[in-house]
């Protein structure tokens, strides 16, 4: 039979509570609504079982609070978010980053049941015309908002989800439309790419963006790739998990963590083209040469990391994201002082974000492949839907070419 544990003068702990030898105190651990590990202490056990008292009528009070219809939209939040126990923490610490800084400290506070449709709308329209946030992080809010009022009617506190229909007003009454994602032209891209490989600070950066832009990784993806996962003789590339930072909601710093891609179709395999295997052994030989070794961090108990940055660490993606603008701003300047100089119209490269190389791929992709499975699978698309959509935006401009090409074979008919 197992031995209870006990303290130093014999007295059994309960479950949850401890003796810590370092500093002589008792601990208390817990799990707290937003599933977060936390400990109480104390310098005597008395003391401390008080604490736990407290903490447990506090729980049981928040609990009172939301059955007889007086908690607020915060209480309703933390309730809904200790619910989603299957979250993965990059998701988890997503949805509370966004809630606590764009509903926790105004609209948040506000009781539940007095929350009605226009209430909601107001709140999303000050969001957008006051605080300038666009209409894609509008929908992160009422991604976090609309659940927890879902949670609400559920349990029978709400008759009617006053989020309900709000995000298709929203998108009247602005004026606003969503941005459209554009990829990089065959032109702009090429651009890019040689700007990049033949400047003398960006040109290491060469390897990294020939690959996202001949795999259509995302860049979780791509930055968690581990030489393991590359497949040379066989020119294949495994897909099986992603590198993520995010803030953690406990010591508001950022961390790293490995996930696993965003959907389980994320878990693919990926044909090596022979660019991006050419970009893979410059990377490595780059490392030799510059950091005088590969990657040897180690992250939830992985290692062999393809990429590294100048302190031997896997890069951040936001630290990609500052090099393309950092890239296409100095080929914009020194592009529009030659097109001056040159007595013509410059051509600039639009700004853009790592995940327009994605999207830059899959319409390339589209524009060679009419499979749309293998176009999927490639992706990593969950839904079809997505896939066709990419496929539909790529198509459009070949649509001209199709019929210019059909006009000369028709004028014979006529």
């Amino acid at each position: 039979m197992a031995q209870s544990r006990k303290d130093p003068r014999g007295r059994v702990l309960r479950k949850g509570e401890a003796w810590r030898d370092q500093d002589c105190r008792y601990s208390y651990s817990y799990t707290d609504p937003l599933g977060r590990r936390k400990w109480i202490y104390a310098s005597d056990l008395q003391t401390l079982r008080e604490k736990e008292k407290k903490l447990m009528r506090d729980q049981l009070d928040g609990l009172d609070l939301y059955a007889a219809g007086k908690a607020t939209v915060n209480n309703t939040f933390d309730r809904y978010i200790s619910t989603k126990y299957d979250l993965r923490d990059s998701t988890r610490n997503g949805y509370l980053y966004t809630y606590n800084k764009f509903v926790r400290p105004t609209f948040g506070k506000r009781k539940l049941v007095d929350v009605k449709f226009s209430d909601v709308m107001h709140f999303y329209l000050h969001l957008i015309n006051v605080d300038g946030l666009a209409l894609g992080t509008l929908d992160s809010v009422h991604c976090v908002l609309h659940p927890t009022f879902e949670l609400a009617v559920r349990d029978d506190i709400i008759r009617k989800n006053p989020s309900d229909g709000v995000m298709r007003e929203i998108s009247k009454k602005s004026g606003k439309n969503r941005g459209i994602r554009r990829a990089l032209t065959p032109e702009q891209q090429r651009a890019f790419m040689e700007y990049m490989a033949g400047h003398p600070i960006f040109y290491h950066w060469w390897p990294l963006f020939t690959i996202l832009l001949g795999t259509g990784c995302r860049i979780g993806e791509c930055l968690g790739l581990r030489w393991e996962d590359l497949d040379f003789e066989n020119k294949v590339i495994s897909i099986n998990h992603a590198v993520t930072y995010y803030r953690s909601a406990e010591h508001g710093r950022q961390l790293m963590s490995i996930s696993l891609p965003k959907t389980e179709a994320g878990i693919r395999t990926i044909p090596m083209l022979d660019v991006v295997k050419e970009a893979f052994l410059m990377e490595k030989e780059q490392q030799f040469d510059m950091l005088g070794g590969l990657n040897e961090q180690i992250i939830d108990g992985m290692s062999g990391f393809v990429f590294q940055n100048a302190d031997g660490r896997v890069p951040n993606p936001q630290t990609v994201n500052r090099t393309i603008k950092r890239i296409v701003e100095t080929y914009n300047s020194e592009e529009l002082l030659n097109a001056a100089k040159e007595k013509r119209d410059p051509e600039l490269i639009p700004n853009f974000s790592c995940h327009v190389l994605r999207h830059t791929f899959a319409t390339r992709l589209c524009e060679a492949e009419s499979n749309l499975k293998v176009i999927q699978s490639v992706m990593g698309h969950r839904n079809i839907e997505t896939t066709m959509d990419i496929y539909a935006e790529a198509t459009e401009e070949k649509k001209q070419e199709t019929f210019e090409g059909l006009a000369s074979k028709l004028d014979n008919l006529f």
